[in-house]
């Protein structure tokens, strides 16, 4: 059972299958529409114009070009995140400044705070995401325009909204609008992420026109498949369900996050996606969870040790129905309090003092423990027990433990919208000189980040070479750094010549005439078709 990738449970619905399996010959055998004929369609159905709206092949492309047309010099972005915001520029050899969510708030983005760190770096380029992926931490919309406000002087301010048609914290929270209006701001999105088909890979941005129209003249033509236009020209017949299957899923968001909160030790943050991200009782490492869940149970998790700013003791869970959730719950329990695990009990024993976490709930201020721990607590129990009472825990709202699950359609009381948005007045927090971050290295006061070195609060880490370099020089501050992926071509490379004819028939891209090129990895001459 995957609790890994971010998919929606709930659509598209077996009939927008059934009708991709009817057409499958014609969507396999004819090309697609042109991009701008699919994009119109997209732009009608959400009510935008056609002329702001660039489509492309996966959210992905859409950040790849960004990076090579619109980033120049440095890029910030706070971390954790999605990794491709950090991968990305560091491959094209940009500096990325990377901003630390504070853990002691959940990882809530203070628009101050990101500012004041902004200027003082010297940032050109500024992105967030909201909702935050892997944490689901949702930023206002009012907010969000306070952001573009103050720094309208930037080149460029991206809001990617890949997960935020899962908010209901507030009616309209996108910001697409705004960038329609506004000289540099770009809003992404992605289609493949709402409505779970990542394999078709489509999503698409909003600037406004000059804007979107400087990436759109270098995207490759027809970089949109026949299975995206399909499904882009089925939304408007399927846009309740598709309403619908958002309203379930906040539900079960809920349901969730009650389950989970039930289990002693585990904090569980507040979300705005489909998802939910967990941090394991001190001295419990996510990896050894992920392949117990795995092989004693068949779920498969995402642990979040890759991510920067993030550590293995936390977890992203995708949201599913109560009993998918209900089984989940029962292997993190087998794995945390099993008698043949003695380390569980001491990693989750009671505290006398515990410090009040911050949450979306209304409160006055943060408070600050009395005396200073290694790591939280968020429980005073040495089993796992139901009870009445509830707890006052800002990030564990617990439920009742139950074998029977509840019928997963029937929505519960939804949260107080105003509640959710009403964040307490708190003071600027940092990762504290020492803290360890992943693969050796630790966040420092007043220290830079070169090579290996100790990696400061507020510094910047600039990339000698791009990631698929000849230097094979592996980076612990790169996810995925040895992924192939990151050694294809620049598009924009201009040390590479290529020479095509006019002869667009399949297979003949490369003249015949063309003189042919040596292929250094095998030792032999390639003749240049594809």
């Amino acid at each position: 059972m995957d609790f890994c990738i971010p998919c929606n449970p709930y659509f598209p619905t077996p009939e927008v299958f059934e009708r991709l399996g009817q057409n499958i010959t014609t969507i396999l055998k004819y090309y697609p529409s042109d991009t701008d004929a699919i994009a119109a369609e997209l732009s009608a159905v959400l009510g935008l114009k056609s002329q702001t709206v660039v489509m492309g092949n996966g959210s992905t492309e859409l950040i790849t070009w960004i990076d090579h047309l619109l980033v120049h010099e440095s890029l910030a972005i706070p971390i954790p995140t999605f990794g491709r915001w950090t991968d990305q520029p560091l491959e094209t050899g940009k500096r990325v400044d990377m901003y630390p969510l504070p853990e002691s708030q959940g990882f809530s983005l203070d628009v101050e705070s990101y500012v004041q760190f902004i200027r003082r770096r010297g940032s050109r380029v500024a992105v967030i995401c909201n909702p935050n992926n892997p944490d689901g931490g949702y930023l206002p919309r009012e907010k969000v325009v306070d952001l573009l406000d103050r720094l309208s002087d930037l080149d460029l301010v991206v809001v990617d909204e890949s997960f935020i048609d899962f908010v209901d914290a507030e009616q309209n929270p996108s910001v697409a609008d705004e960038a329609a209006i506004r000289p540099n701001v770009i809003v992404l999105k992605s289609l493949g992420k709402n409505f779970g088909l990542h394999g078709i890979r489509f999503g698409y941005l909003v600037a406004n026109p000059a804007l979107a129209a400087t990436v759109r003249r270098r995207l490759p033509k027809w970089n949109l498949n026949s299975f995206a236009e399909s499904v882009v020209f089925m939304l408007k017949e399927h846009m309740r369900e598709y309403q619908d299957s958002l309203r379930l899923l906040a539900a079960d968001r809920r349901s969730m996050f009650q389950q989970l909160s039930a289990l002693p030790g585990l904090t569980v943050y507040p979300s705005q996606g489909n998802f939910l991200m967990v941090k394991l009782p001190q001295g419990r490492d996510g990896k050894a969870l992920r392949d117990h869940l795995f092989s004693a149970h068949n779920v498969f998790v995402r642990e979040c040790g890759n991510k920067l700013g993030s550590s293995s003791q936390f977890l992203r869970l995708v949201v599913r129905p109560r009993q998918d959730a209900q089984r989940l719950v029962e292997g993190i329990h087998s794995y945390l309090f099993s008698s043949g695990n003695g380390r569980a009990a001491a990693a989750i024993s009671p505290v006398s003092a515990r410090r009040q976490e911050p949450s979306y709930q209304a409160q006055n201020s943060y408070e600050t423990p009395s005396a200073p721990r290694q790591e939280p607590s968020y429980q005073a129990r040495t089993s796992y027990e139901t009870t009445s009472a509830r707890r006052t825990d800002a990030y564990a709202t617990p439920a009742s433990y139950s074998k029977e699950p509840a019928a997963y359609l029937t929505e519960p009381s939804s949260v107080t919208p105003t509640a959710y948005l009403r964040e307490p007045p708190a003071s600027p927090s940092s990762y504290q000189n020492g803290a360890s971050l992943q693969n050796g290295a630790s966040y420092q006061n007043g220290a830079s980040y070169q090579n290996g070195a100790s990696y400061q609060n507020g510094a910047s880490y600039q990339r000698d070479s791009y990631a698929g370099s000849s230097s094979g020089q592996s980076d612990p501050f790169v996810v995925g750094s040895d992924d192939p992926r990151h050694g294809r071509l620049d598009p924009l490379d201009s040390t590479s010549r290529w020479t095509f004819d006019d002869n667009t028939s399949p297979f003949r891209a490369v003249s015949p005439d063309t003189p042919r090129r040596p292929d250094p990895s095998a030792g032999r001459y390639d003749s240049g078709r594809p």
